[in-house]
C-alpha cells in the first residue's frame, strides 16, 4: 500500500504507475480516492472545530453556574450535547470513509522501481545473465517421474487415493535427496549471519492481506473452514507477519532471516496441476529468506539475495539464469522482482525455481510495521527470497545429475547429508 501522501501530492504519477502494470482499469480508483479522502479531511476539520468549541463551551458552563445564571447555563449545555452528538456523527462517517479509502488504496499497485522493464505479461521479462553452461547431453533425459520412479522415489497414485490431484509421496533416496537439499540451503544461510526459523504454518488473514493482493491471496491460500486461519503458501507470509504492529529499534536493521517450511498452494488458473510429475503440485516444502531494512538499503540487499540463491544451485551443478520480471508480470506490493531459473536438459530450455523481491514499505505499511529512528518513525522496507524450493529443486537436480547409465550423481555439498553416498541407482 502507497503512501496516501504520493496520491495527494502526485496523482498522475500513480496513474502512469497503474499504466506500466497495464492495469488501466484501476486508473478510476486514483481521483476516487482522492474525493474520499477530501472529504475525510473536511470532516476532520469541522471535528476539530466542534472539540474546541465545546471545550469553550463546557469552561462557560462552570463560570456561568458561578454567577448563577442558571438559564444562560442550560442553554449552552443544551449546545454541548447538540455539538457532542454532531461529533458522534462526524466520527461515525469518518471511519466509514477510513475503511472506504482503505479498501481502495489496497488495490493501488505500489510504485515500481524505474528499472523494471515495462512489458504486459510473462512473455516480456528479460533475461539478464546466465551462470553455468546450458550441456545438452548426447543421451535422453527421461521425464522427472520416470526418474523418480526408477528408484522406487514417487508414489502418485496413492497419494491420489489419501489425497487427491497435485499430491505425492516421495520414498527412499528421493525423500532422502529433497531433506538433503533443504538442511544444505538452511546451513548455508545461517554461515551468511541469517537467522534460523521455523515459524507458524497457519496465519489469520490480517495478517495475509498485510503480506499479499487480494488476487494473489484468492488465486493462492488454503482457508481453514470455520476458523480466522490461512495455511501459508509461503513461510515469507508468516515471517514478515511476525513484525506485525511493532515499533524496531533503528540499530537491529538489518534483520536477516532464513525459514523453513511446508508450502500449501491451491495452483487455481490456465497451468492447473501437474498430472504426473511434480513441478506443480499443492504442497512442497521451501527455504526461504526475507530482510527488513533501512530503505536506503533495500536494493543492495536485493542483489545480495537472489546471488544466494545462484550460488546454491550452481554448488550442485546446476546451470541458472536471472530473469527481470516486467512490470506487467509483478504482483500488486511488489517494487522489483526477478526470477532464479535453473537448466532443464529434458525440455532444453529455463524453468522457475524461485523468486526474489522487494516490496518497499508496502507490507509493513499494511502490518504496521515502525522503525525508531533518530529523526522519528518510519516504515522499513521488506524484501524475500527463495532459498529452494524442494520439488522444482529436485527436479533440476536429478536432470543436471542424470547419466546415461540411469544413475543420479549426488553432488557433493549434498553428501554429507546423504551418509556419505555419491550415486542414487536404479532399482528396476
Amino acid at each position: 500500500m502507497i503512501d496516501i501522501n504520493l496520491i495527494r501530492q502526485n496523482p498522475e504519477l500513480v496513474k502512469q504507475n497503474i499504466k506500466n502494470k497495464f492495469q488501466d482499469q484501476k486508473l478510476v480508483l486514483v481521483d476516487e480516492v482522492l474525493e474520499l479522502d477530501k472529504k475525510n479531511r473536511e470532516l476532520k476539520q469541522k471535528g476539530d472545530e466542534l472539540r474546541s468549541q465545546r471545550k469553550t463551551l463546557s469552561m462557560q458552563v462552570g463560570q456561568l453556574m458561578k454567577e448563577k445564571n442558571f438559564a444562560e447555563a442550560e442553554r449552552v449545555k443544551a449546545q454541548v450535547k447538540a455539538d457532542a452528538d454532531k461529533l458522534v456523527e462526524i466520527e461515525a462517517e469518518q471511519g466509514r470513509l477510513d475503511e472506504e479509502i482503505k479498501k481502495k488504496m489496497m488495490t493501488i499497485p505500489n510504485i515500481i522501481d524505474k528499472s523494471v522493464p515495462i512489458g504486459k505479461d510473462d512473455s516480456e521479462n528479460v533475461e539478464v545473465q546466465r551462470f553455468g553452461e546450458a550441456v545438452v547431453p548426447p543421451y535422453e533425459v527421461p521425464y522427472n517421474a520416470d526418474i523418480l520412479e526408477s528408484f522406487c522415489g514417487l508414489d502418485k497414485e496413492s497419494a491420489g487415493r489419501t489425497s487427491g490431484n497435485g499430491f505425492y509421496y516421495l520414498m527412499g533416496d528421493a525423500a532422502r535427496l529433497v531433506s538433503a537439499m533443504i538442511a544444505y540451503a538452511r546451513d548455508y544461510m545461517i554461515g551468511k549471519n541469517f537467522i534460523y526459523a521455523i515459524p507458524p504454518f497457519m496465519i489469520r488473514s490480517d495478517v495475509v492481506t498485510g503480506v499479499m493482493s487480494f488476487a494473489e491471496m484468492d488465486a493462492m491460500m488454503y482457508k481453514i473452514e470455520g476458523e480466522d486461519l490461512y495455511l501459508i503458501g509461503t513461510s515469507e507470509h508468516s515471517m514478515i507477519g511476525k513484525f506485525k504492529d511493532q515499533i524496531l529499534n533503528e540499530n537491529q536493521l538489518p534483520i536477516t532471516m532464513t525459514s523453513y517450511s511446508p508450502c500449501f498452494r491451491k495452483e487455481v488458473g490456465a497451468h492447473g496441476i501437474e498430472e504426473r510429475g511434480i513441478y506443480r503440485v499443492h504442497q512442497f516444502e521451501k527455504q526461504e529468506m526475507i530482510v527488513i531494512c533501512k530503505p536506503e538499503d533495500s536494493m543492495e540487499w536485493y542483489n545480495k539475495m537472489w546471488s544466494y540463491t545462484v550460488e546454491i544451485f550452481r554448488s550442485m551443478n546446476i546451470p541458472v539464469r536471472q530473469l527481470e520480471c516486467c512490470s506487467g508480470d509483478l504482483a500488486d506490493l511488489k517494487v522489483k522482482s526477478c526470477d532464479i531459473e535453473a537448466w532443464s536438459p529434458r525440455q532444453q530450455k529455463f524453468f522457475e525455481v524461485g523468486s526474489c523481491s522487494t516490496l518497499g514499505d508496502a507490507q509493513s505499511r499494511r502490518l504496521g510495521i515502525r522503525v525508531k529512528g533518530e529523526n522519528g518513525n518510519y516504515y522499513p522496507h521488506t524484501l524475500n527470497n527463495t532459498v529452494l524450493a524442494s520439488t522444482r529443486a529436485l527436479i533440476a537436480l536429478l536432470e543436471n545429475n542424470y547419466n546415461e547409465d540411469g544413475t543420479i550423481t549426488i553432488p557433493q555439498v549434498l553428501r554429507p547429508y546423504m551418509g556419505g553416498q555419491e550415486k542414487i541407482t536404479p532399482k528396476n
